[in-house]
């Protein structure tokens, strides 16, 4: 774990050199890959859909024993098999209401306090918060002293995102970037990759103060959505896009546990709090897999219990 200044020490490697294919990541055509992804997945003509379905759960291992709906052949296209739903009631949220949850399912890269406004990503990688929020000024420094953790979804996980804590949404920036894989071996080879990679940067006020929860996206990710807006990648123009969501035009508020977002594919999910945690979960660890729901912090009794007060942040 990241304790101040500590070292990374996430499940990335052990800092040797790049492998060949880290190396081969910045000449392939990532972004066009990604575009053929997308439609691929989408394809609704039956042996096409059940040989990707079937040979993905072959290949990695995939559990449809959770899933709301677990015949292969019931869903529509690969997409839809991809981001299906959990059954109903299968990841209970903690009692606590001052805990954090974990947002999907997948393995803590890193997790602990922010210090010096940066991250860490790897062990041989730290990267300024300000460049993966793409902010400046007093917005880019209001996560310094807080908390983060980020969480990496492998191919076989669950990959709807939902809310770690519970917050009102505010806005909503949209960040072009490339699209570098984020398995454990790229985040170790390659620097900043979390900050490089197309992302989308979802803004809250919650109890606990201001959480940013970031989407990352990689290739083959076809496209990043969010409940409130839709598709948000792939994006019909490369620039940065920002929305705003003030009342009493937009009031937009989720509850800890709530979807937000869905990877159509999977990356990875950086959660940033202004707040340090009382404490993290005993006994985790960067690897550690994780699941939605499970708690990794808790927040002190200077938050408020959201199961008692419920305002500009239900819970």
């Amino acid at each position: 774990m990241n304790q101040g200044k500590a070292e990374a020490n996430g499940p990335a490697g052990s800092g040797k050199r790049p492998e060949a294919r880290v190396l081969l990541q910045h000449v392939y055509p990532k972004r066009l890959l990604s575009a053929l992804m997308y439609r691929a997945t989408r394809i609704r003509f039956s042996p096409w859909k059940y040989l990707q379905i079937h040979w993905f759960i072959r290949r990695f291992g995939v559990d449809m024993s959770a899933a709301e709906v677990q015949n292969p052949g019931a869903f529509k296209d690969f997409n839809s098999f991809f981001t299906r739903a959990l059954k109903p009631g299968i990841r209970p949220l903690p009692e606590d209401a001052r805990s954090l949850v974990s947002p999907g399912d997948g393995v803590l890269y890193d997790f602990g306090s922010i210090e010096d406004n940066a991250l860490i990503q790897a062990k041989s990688h730290r990267y300024a918060v300000p460049l993966l929020l793409a902010e400046k000024g007093e917005t880019a420094k209001c996560f310094d002293k807080g908390s983060y953790f980020t969480l990496y979804l492998a191919p076989k996980d669950y990959h709807r995102v939902h809310m770690p804590f519970g917050g009102v949404l505010k806005r909503m920036v949209y960040v072009p970037g490339t699209l570098f894989s984020v398995n454990p071996a790229t985040a170790e080879g390659i620097p900043g990759l979390f900050a490089r990679n197309e992302r989308v940067i979802c803004w809250f006020d919650t109890l606990a103060g201001q959480m940013a929860v970031v989407l990352v996206g990689a290739v083959f990710v076809g496209s990043i959505e969010t409940v409130w807006h839709g598709e948000v990648t792939p994006a019909a123009a490369r620039e940065v896009a920002r929305w705003r969501y003030d009342p009493p035009v937009s009031t937009i508020t989720l509850k800890r546990g709530a979807e937000m977002g869905r990877f159509n594919m999977g990356s990875t999910v950086v959660v940033l709090m202004d707040r340090r945690v009382a404490a993290w979960r005993s006994k985790l660890a960067p690897g550690t897999p994780v699941q939605m729901g499970q708690t990794l912090a808790t927040f002190g009794p200077d938050v408020p219990d959201p199961s008692e007060k419920i305002d500009a942040a239900e819970t």
